[in-house]
C-alpha cells in the first residue's frame, strides 16, 4: 500500500511539474506535443518531422499487418495508464517511427532526447525507483544499433513490444492481431527506406487526414479489440488536426472535426455502421484542405502563435 501511495505521489508530483512548466517556459499554444518538447525546438519540431523510413511488403497480408502496426504505433490507447491520459503513444518517443531529439518530459527525461524505461512514473511493473534515462533510438536507424533481433522467425520483437505496452507503460493487453502488426511494422522500418538520407518534410494536413482514413479503412475489416484500437487511432490523429484549427475564425472546421469524431464514436459504440461517415466525411475533409492556410499546419501561423504565448 505505502509504494502504491508513493507511486501515485511521483505521479502526481511529475504530471504537476510537466504542466507548470509547460506554464513557465514553454507557450501554452493547444497542441499538445508542446508539453513534451524542449522549449528551444519548439518551431523546428511542430513545423517539421523525420521522414519515415519504411519498407514496404509485397505480400498483401503482411502490407496489411504493417499498416495496422503503423496506425497503433500512433494511438494513445495502445499504451494506457499515464501515458494515454497525457496522449502518448509510441510515436511520441519515435515521430514516424525515427527518434525524438527534442523529447523533454519531467521525471522521464534526463536531456533532451532521453526517457527513462524503467520509470516507477510510468509504470509499477518495471519502476525501479532509479533515474537513469537512457538516449531515445531511431528505430528506421542501423540494425546494428538496435537491441533486439528483427527477424520474423525470431519472437524476441514481439516478446519485447508485448513487455513495452503491458510492464513499461502499464498498457491494456494488446490483440494478437496488434501485436503481430506492430512487430510487422517495427520491421520494415530500414535504412533503405528512408529515400535519399531520410531528410525531414514539413508536417501537412493531408498527411494526418490520411493517417485517420488508413485506419478508419483497416477498422472495417477487422473485429474486437483490433477494430476499437483503430478507431481509436482515427479519432486520436483528428484530435491533433483539431489542434492546428484552434484559431480565431476557424469554429466551423472545428465543427466539422467534432461532427467526424462523433461520427466514429457512433461506430465504435456499435450504434451505427459507416454510412453516415462515408456520406458526410468527403465534404468535411474538403473544408479542412480549403482552410489549411489558415490553421497552425502553416509555419508562418505556428511561428507567430509560439511568440504571442
Amino acid at each position: 500500500m505505502d509504494r502504491r501511495r508513493a507511486r501515485a505521489r511521483a505521479i502526481s508530483a511529475a504530471f504537476a511539474l510537466l504542466f507548470a512548466a509547460g506554464a513557465a517556459d514553454a507557450p501554452r499554444i493547444p497542441i499538445r506535443e508542446a508539453r513534451w518538447l524542449a522549449p528551444a525546438s519548439l518551431f523546428e519540431s511542430l513545423s517539421r518531422e523525420p521522414a519515415e523510413c519504411l519498407v514496404a511488403p509485397r505480400d498483401p497480408a503482411e502490407r496489411r499487418a504493417v499498416a495496422i502496426g503503423r496506425a497503433a504505433f500512433r494511438a494513445p490507447l495502445l499504451l494506457g495508464g499515464q501515458a494515454a491520459r497525457t496522449g502518448m503513444s509510441c510515436a511520441t518517443c519515435h515521430r514516424n517511427g525515427r527518434g525524438n531529439p527534442a523529447f523533454l518530459f519531467p521525471g522521464l527525461s534526463g536531456p533532451p532526447g532521453t526517457a527513462d524505461v524503467t520509470s516507477s512514473l510510468m509504470s509499477s511493473h518495471r519502476g525501479d525507483h532509479v533515474v537513469n534515462p537512457k538516449p531515445i533510438p531511431d528505430l528506421g536507424g542501423s540494425p546494428a544499433l538496435l537491441r533486439v533481433a528483427r527477424d520474423p522467425a525470431d519472437p524476441a520483437l514481439g516478446h519485447f513490444i508485448h513487455g513495452l505496452i503491458a510492464e513499461e507503460f502499464d498498457g491494456p493487453e494488446p490483440s494478437p492481431e496488434i501485436l503481430a502488426g506492430l512487430a510487422a511494422y517495427v520491421r520494415a522500418l530500414r535504412p533503405e527506406g528512408c529515400g535519399g538520407g531520410g531528410t525531414d518534410r514539413p508536417i501537412r494536413l493531408g498527411e494526418r487526414l490520411g493517417e485517420a482514413e488508413a485506419a478508419l479503412a483497416l477498422a472495417r475489416d477487422a473485429r474486437g479489440e483490433t477494430r476499437r484500437l483503430l478507431l481509436a487511432a482515427a479519432r486520436s490523429t483528428l484530435g491533433a488536426v483539431d489542434e492546428r484549427f484552434r484559431l480565431p475564425g476557424r469554429e466551423r472546421d472545428r465543427d466539422a472535426l467534432r461532427a467526424a469524431d462523433a461520427d466514429l464514436r457512433a461506430i465504435r459504440d456499435g450504434g451505427a455502421g459507416f454510412e453516415a461517415w462515408d456520406r458526410l466525411w468527403p465534404a468535411r475533409k474538403r473544408l479542412l484542405l480549403a482552410d489549411e492556410n489558415r490553421s497552425l499546419f502553416v509555419p508562418r501561423l505556428l511561428r507567430r502563435a509560439l511568440a504571442q504565448h
